[in-house]
């Protein structure tokens, strides 16, 4: 009703819009990832060897809206009909022929007709549906439409800097490159140039570039954006602004680009004196996304569609998930490493199931250094099964090598911070394994999401330290994690003076053979992190250190670290003497998800009328988010059921 409401009454304008291309990479090892000078690591891909690995052609492959289902809906399912609705044969011919595209998924069959209209659209949707594709192709036929010189590629000799037509904005450097890269493949046929504007990079090669071949569509990361708009020597200018795509909304105001955001839209021409289409894609409507549309969207002109029905069963859901209790932080890596083996082997002796393809997340830069170079020397005779590593202290071109490679792998381990829980795309993730407690529950949950998408199979595995399980249990309660006590070296005693098992002892001394700086690094980072039980954690420490790894005694922490730190009460540090070496000070990494963002109204007994659209479309939406929050907000068993008591608190109880 809400959609078809803002329908009689807006104002429809003629507009039509397109999408991408990639490249392809030869393997190499992690080692090599991690030290490769930038210049490296730029490989081009052909476009039909990274068709496989695309988020479009996962999504658009696995979830196809059905034919009869389209027909029934009045909606247009089928690229190749894009013509009826006025796209240009060249972007058709694009997606059908070089892309190979046949079937829309829900999200593109639900959001591309109405943004052809010229409406500004607010869509809910999660990742990996197809959502690039949806929001590519009206914005690139919009553009042809204004100027359908566009349409053909001698118009890319006569492109400027100072003639953006469109820009996107997403929320991380992976992603935007992600989009980047699509777009190119669509435009490819076109008069229409693409740049990219993340942080990472050289902020002057990236202008010359721009100088150079000029620039229609614009993606980048909200800060570099905002710093091109506030440079006047910049020379990026977009008085003739046909459309801005938001995606991932959520994500951008979650991660604190709140003020960059509005600094953009007051840089950018005003859409009541030069029309502007806006798109905005976020997996969930909270208050601030709502305040975001707001500002970004036309009132009076603008379609809410929701593309995640209220019955939808979230990953988190249905996704079998296990959590493994260590003795200690010395259990935590040999017990990792047991876990990928066996699943290895598993997978191999099958040959019905997927190949193991791996996301480990680490709580900090230096714990994935480390994680990365124990698989070098842990890898031996699963050199098939290759490793590389991503954080926020590697080069950016480093980042996009290590997620194209992981990408396109059949088989393989990205070992990563936060900075691909969300918005990359890797398709035939079998296992999410989590290292450590989640500094919330949103983050776990933006984690295992990584895992069985666009209907494939998964599982997620969360594998803690003693000192961390309290935290953990506060922060996942309600969630369906169950205990899993099959790995041998979680509960391995090294103080106790038996033998350890093959793997474990294997992974411990890969760990001691390890650049001492590197130990270091990693062993301060974890003091960083949470500060739950950091006693407990030292001791863990100390075991790992001294007992597992027979190392005479853990790094030494100087008396200002320690004072910065808040640790001058604890036990059992090793206190570096005045004149000896300084310490490395590494500090972790904390990138990712904050707990900054309203998260969403939890509802009451009674449902008030709405003030104005954007507040119906809050009412309407489907909030994950509101959803996971229902789910462990505790009290009043009502009996059965998800919410309130009853099941969270027993699901609490059993580990």
């Amino acid at each position: 009703m809400f959609r078809q409401s803002l329908r009689r009454c807006a104002r429809i304008s003629g507009a039509t819009f397109a999408a991408p291309a990639l490249r392809t990479t030869r393997p190499a090892t992690l080692q090599t990832i991690a030290k490769a000078p930038a210049s490296a690591l730029r490989v081009p891909l052909s476009i039909n060897a990274f068709r496989l690995y695309s988020s479009e052609a996962a999504s658009a492959a696995a979830a196809p809206v059905a034919e009869d289902e389209g027909n029934a809906s009045g909606l247009t399912t089928k690229f190749a009909d894009l013509t009826k609705l006025g796209v240009h044969s060249t972007l058709v011919d694009t997606i059908t022929n070089r892309m190979r595209y046949e079937n829309m998924t829900d999200v593109q069959s639900k959001t591309i007709e109405p943004a052809l209209k010229g409406m500004d659209l607010v869509a809910q949707a999660k990742t990996g549906t197809g959502k690039t594709l949806a929001f590519l192709v009206p914005i690139l036929q919009r553009m042809i439409a204004a100027d359908p010189s566009l349409a053909t590629r001698k118009a890319r000799y006569q492109a400027s800097s100072k003639d953006i037509r469109g820009v996107i904005i997403s929320p991380t450097r992976e992603l935007a490159e992600q989009i980047a890269l699509e777009a190119e493949k669509l435009c490819q046929g076109t008069g229409l140039v693409v740049q990219r504007a993340v942080g990472g990079t050289r902020k002057g090669e990236m202008l010359h570039k721009t100088r150079r071949e000029g620039c229609h569509l614009l993606v980048g990361t909200p800060g570099r954006l905002n710093d091109l708009l506030e440079d006047p020597y910049s020379g990026i200018e977009a008085p003739n602004l046909a459309a801005i795509v938001l995606d991932e909304a959520d994500r951008m105001l979650d991660v604190g680009f709140e003020r960059e955001l509005q600094s953009i839209v007051d840089q950018l021409p005003d859409p009541k004196t030069s029309a502007r289409q806006t798109l905005l894609f976020s997996a969930t409507i909270p208050k601030n996304v709502i305040a975001l549309a707001r500002q970004w969207v036309r009132p009076d002109n603008f379609d809410f569609i929701q593309t995640i029905s209220k019955d939808d069963v979230l990953t988190h859901d249905r996704v079998d998930q296990h959590v493994v209790h260590c003795r200690g932080w010395a259990n935590v890596f040999p017990a990792m490493y047991e876990l990928i083996d066996k699943e290895i082997q598993k997978r191999t002796a099958d040959r019905d199931l997927l190949p193991f393809k791996a996301l480990v997340f680490l709580p900090t830069s230096a714990l994935v250094d480390l994680a990365g170079d124990v698989d070098i020397t842990m890898r031996g005779d699963r050199d098939r099964v290759q490793g590389w590593r991503i954080h926020s202290k590697l080069t950016q071109s480093q980042r996009t090598k290590a997620a194209e490679l992981f990408r396109k792998a059949r088989s393989g381990i990205l070992f990563s911070t936060d900075v691909t829980a969300r918005g990359l795309d890797f398709p035939n993730v079998t296992h999410v394994i989590q290292i450590g407690a989640t500094s919330d529950r949103e983050q776990y949950i933006h984690r295992l999401g990584r895992t069985a998408r666009a209907g494939k199979e998964g599982e997620g595995w969360l594998i803690l330290a003693d000192s961390e399980m309290e935290l953990a249990r506060r922060e996942l309660q309600g969630l369906p994690l169950k205990p899993n006590k099959t790995l041998d070296c979680a509960q391995h005693d090294f103080t106790s003076g038996d033998e350890p098992t093959a793997i474990c002892e294997k992974v411990t001394q890969a760990t001691a053979r390890v650049d001492p700086q590197v130990l270091e690094v990693a062993y301060l980072s974890l003091f960083g992190q949470n500060r739950d039980n950091v006693q407990a954690k030292v001791d863990e420490l100390r075991e790992w250190w001294v007992n597992a790894m027979e190392q005479d005694d853990t790094p030494a922490l100087s008396a200002s670290t320690i004072e910065k730190r808040g640790l001058r009460r604890i036990r059992g540090l090793n206190v570096r003497q005045p004149g000896s070496r300084y310490d490395s000070g590494g500090r972790g990494d904390r990138e990712g998800f904050s707990r900054g963002g309203d998260r969403g109204d939890r509802g009451g007994f009674s449902r008030r009328e709405p003030r104005d659209a954007f507040e119906k479309m809050e009412m309407d939406s489907t909030s994950s988010d509101r959803r996971s929050s229902d789910r462990r907000s505790g009290g009043f068993s009502r009996g059965g059921g998800r919410g309130f008591g009853g099941r969270e608190r027993q699901q609490r109880s059993s580990w």
